[in-house]
């Protein structure tokens, strides 16, 4: 198990009896409680079926802490109903930039796993192959926008952050936590907060 699983486990029990944290938008939907952990056999089953690998932060925390819920947003999806997108960054003419379903020709290009649902079309997505696997990035599924890379190294970090500014109130859109080289877009400021 990663050293860090039993400190968010901690972090995460903590978060709603802290008094001066920070609202987390769509909390009323997870309550801070994470769903049931998953089986490696059922993680690996939707690999098996996705023909993918998933990261290892991820893995673990799914197995390890739950399967669902507390999370940044409207909480962790399902596993099974998360769904493999594939990104257009450039934005050629006639090409989305932001995400788009993956389909049985686009398992050639990096895969990014959709997990967390931020409300209108706004998604958070964990790459799960290509340069970026393991890493959260946050965009929009209508594709008038590129995404902004955390700088979280992987899911965990990316988790613990999340719970580290909700315990201490702080505005996460404050915070500048999207990686400023890979910025794509110059109205960031609009987005719902980068963690």
């Amino acid at each position: 198990m990663d050293p860090r699983i039993p400190r968010l486990r901690r972090k995460l029990a903590a978060i709603p009896f802290q008094p001066l944290r920070s609202h987390s938008f769509g909390e009323e939907r997870h309550q801070f409680s994470p769903g049931p952990k998953l089986t490696e056999a059922r993680v690996a089953a939707c690999e098996a079926e996705h023909d993918i690998v998933l990261p290892h932060a991820y893995r673990q925390f799914l197995t390890h802490i739950g399967g669902s819920g507390a999370a940044p947003f409207y909480g962790l999806l399902p596993l099974e109903r998360c769904s493999l997108l594939v990104m257009d960054p450039r934005g050629e003419p006639g090409a989305p930039r932001g995400f788009t379903a993956a389909g049985p020709r686009t398992h050639d290009r990096d895969l990014f796993l959709h997990i967390i649902e931020m409300g209108c079309t706004d998604v958070c997505v964990l790459a799960v192959t290509g340069p970026l696997t393991g890493r959260v990035l946050v965009g929009n599924g209508d594709g008038f926008r590129g995404p902004d890379v955390s700088s979280a190294a992987d899911f965990l970090d990316w988790y613990e952050r999340w719970l580290n500014h909700m315990s201490a109130g702080r505005d996460d859109r404050a915070l500048e936590l999207t990686s400023p080289r890979l910025r794509t877009h110059p109205d960031r400021h609009r987005r719902a907060p980068r963690i």
